[in-house]
């Protein structure tokens, strides 16, 4: 069974998920279109961050930034052999929870290009394609996705 919770991100499980996302964003795209959260700023105020797991064994991450007048989808990864179980679906649904208890009218996300599997994800929880926002740029390695929460 899976459970999500609210978790600390330099705990061993979540710690080596964020690592292995890093390290394939890293391999994937150059530095400066890489805009993953350290472990670190993933610990501020405005950051509520989750995990999934089944018993002991943590299966994905996912985070919620509280920005001005929205939520930012942050940090989703998987591991490789839980994909498809459904333990993203469920940080996601958190995250979307937590949005609204937050009383945040739209949940927004940058994501790589490529990363198909993240966009049907995205696509299927009812997310659509928009511009960039915060302090994104346009470039050719970011998919930006919006869902209104209202």
């Amino acid at each position: 069974m899976i459970i999500v919770e609210a978790s600390n991100p330099h705990a061993p499980g979540a710690r080596a998920l964020l690592e292995a996302s890093h390290a394939l964003m890293e391999s994937l795209f150059p530095s400066e279109a890489n805009h993953y959260l350290s472990l670190d700023a993933l610990t501020t105020p405005n950051i509520r961050f989750f995990t999934a797991r089944d018993g002991a064994t943590t299966l994905a991450t996912g985070a919620l930034a509280i920005q001005d007048g929205y939520g930012e989808v942050k940090s989703m990864f998987t591991h490789p052999e839980a994909r498809g179980k459904g333990a993203a679906a469920a940080i996601l649904r958190q995250i979307e929870d937590e949005a609204r208890a937050n009383a945040l009218p739209i949940l927004r996300l940058e994501t790589g290009t490529g990363l198909d599997a993240a966009h049907r994800l995205y696509a299927r929880h009812g997310f659509t394609a928009c511009d960039p926002f915060g302090d994104y740029g346009d470039s050719p390695y970011s998919l930006f996705m919006e869902k209104p929460l209202g």
